[in-house]
């Protein structure tokens, strides 16, 4: 999301006249040598011990304060094209949801019309938060939407629920019990794996990662050519047609089950944004960002529905409802998935760190490429740590489909107060120059969309108890607000508690050894 603000055209702050202009902080370098380290002894001291100070006179520094190329700065730079970020979404968007999430839809929503109805929209709806994600940013209160997403993307942004799925997958596959210890041991040695293959080696990382989402896109490709051979009616199948007619036949009249379905195909969906979280890693943004984006999705969406047609075709709505995907193709998909899911979010982790939004023992070492000054394995740990608790905490059984919700549910809280923040931005700035512009009817769509799905999950489904028991079934919706509250009571006790003392926060902006620009705040006594 912060990588996102550096082209957007908002970052304006307010002069003691009122007067909005773009930010202009005179700034004052200091290039002090700075010897202070993390703790004795300690190997990450020597790789930020020295590093050059500026110190920013302004004190109203926001989030975008980091300059387009003081956010590139460090790492490995700017080296992800259209390609790469086309596969980047592909393979965060393609996996074992358009094999095993079809069973449960139509489980939910009861027919074949519905299920695939839900399918298009979600397409819909991911196509227009893909539009509305490159206009719309929330600037005020200062820091807050910065911050509710920080929380929602730390304690909700592990990959745990993927790493469980494939040590299960591991375990059928080998002929063993898939007991609760021997998945956790296989789930902890997958993320410790990819946390180490992202963080020292990233370039092997991201080659895997691009081989791994072309392989699952011919798999799917696969499915789909064999499904239309059925439909072609030179198959063993008898009637291949019979699915679809009366498609809409038996189908459920509550809203419980169409928006929990919803969530699913959502999640089936997600990963068109995750590009929006690596721009600094991405070569010309805007550019990449308006071909990657769409294409991406697109290229999904017209294999998902091509895939559930084909579903649909080969075998009735009873087989559909037992189906699982093939375990092969779960352990592939999920490795994958995971690969991808922990890239973006490191680089999320270490985005948030830079901006100084603060971070336990200090922002300089979470904002580092520490140790090979080209990854940030320091990003990595912080989505570690949730991923292995997670991992170990809840029953497997249990916690997986719960994890889907409730990664679901605060989504939609931020697709609701990102589309009003857009409508808030073409009222008071109607006339400002934007990289990219949204058809207001989509927009519209989009925040209808988030209302339903906000509110429907509270109204009772039809089977009493939802797809979780023996959990409540609304309780992954008060879980997701929640982790959104948690974000707000951080932004205040981080930006409004010190005033009551007395106190101000002030930032400066400093150039680690490897060249990552952090902004970074001190606390100093109000001055009269």
């Amino acid at each position: 999301m912060s990588s996102l603000l550096k082209f957007l055209p908002f970052q304006r702050t307010e002069d003691a006249g009122g007067s909005k202009e773009p930010v202009a902080a005179t700034e004052q370098s200091v290039k002090e040598k700075r010897s202070k380290s993390l703790g004795d002894g300690d190997s990450v001291s020597e790789s930020l011990k020295e590093a050059e100070v500026t110190t920013v006179l302004d004190p109203e520094l926001n989030p975008g304060a980091l300059t387009f190329d003081e956010d590139a700065a460090g790492g490995m730079g700017r080296h992800l094209g259209v390609f790469s970020c086309t596969l980047l979404i592909v393979g965060r968007i393609i996996g074992t949801g358009i094999f095993s999430t079809p069973s449960s839809i139509l489980g939910s929503v009861g027919s074949v019309g519905a299920s695939l109805m839900l399918w298009v929209l979600g397409f819909v709806l991911s196509f227009c938060g893909e539009k509305v994600y490159l206009e719309a940013v929330y600037q005020k209160p200062r820091y807050l939407a910065t911050i509710i997403f920080a929380a929602n993307a730390i304690l909700l942004g592990f990959t745990a629920s993927g790493c469980i799925v494939f040590a299960s997958n591991i375990l059928v596959s080998a002929g063993q019990e898939a007991g609760r210890w021997a998945s956790r041991g296989i789930a902890l040695g997958v993320i410790f794996f990819v946390t180490v293959l992202h963080g020292l080696t990233p370039r092997v990382g991201i080659y895997l990662m691009n081989a791994l989402s072309i392989f699952k896109t011919v798999i799917l490709l696969f499915v789909v050519v064999t499904g239309w051979v059925v439909l072609s009616g030179h198959t063993h199948i008898k009637d291949p047609h019979a699915n679809f007619r009366n498609a809409f036949a038996g189908s459920s009249h509550s809203s419980n089950d169409y928006a929990t379905a919803t969530f699913k195909v959502l999640n089936a969906y997600a990963g068109w944004s995750n590009v929006n979280y690596v721009l600094n890693n991405v070569k010309n943004p805007v550019r990449t960002l308006k071909i990657a984006g769409p294409l991406g999705l697109g290229i999904c969406a017209v294999l998902y529905l091509l895939a559930n047609v084909a579903y649909f075709a080969a075998a009735t709505k009873d087989e559909i409802r037992k189906t699982e995907s093939p375990d092969g193709f779960r352990r592939t998909e999920r490795f994958g998935n995971v690969i991808t899911i922990t890239f973006a979010a490191a680089r999320i982790n270490q985005e948030l760190a830079k901006e100084g939004i603060p971070l336990p023992f200090g922002n300089r070492f979470w904002a580092s490429n520490w140790p090979t000054g080209k990854s940030p394995l320091p990003g990595l740990i912080i989505h570690l740590i949730p991923s292995i608790i997670v991992i170990i905490a809840p029953p497997p059984a249990v916690a997986y489909p719960f994890i889907l919700d409730v990664e679901g549910y605060p989504q939609q809280i931020i697709n609701f107060f990102i589309v009003i923040g857009l409508f808030w931005l073409r009222w008071r700035k109607p006339n400002a120059v934007r990289p990219f512009k949204v058809w207001w009817p989509l927009a519209v769509f989009f925040l209808a969309a988030a209302v339903f799905l906000l509110v429907a999950p509270f109204l009772r489904p039809a089977n009493k108890v939802g797809d979780t028991p023996p959990l409540p079934y609304y309780l992954y919706c008060l879980v997701g607000i929640a982790v959104m509250a948690f974000g707000v009571l951080y932004w205040a006790a981080w930006r409004i508690v010190p005033g009551w003392f007395g106190y101000e926060l002030v930032p400066r902006k400093e150039t680690l050894q490897d060249g990552t620009v952090v902004t970074l705040f001190s606390t100093h006594r109000k001055t009269q």
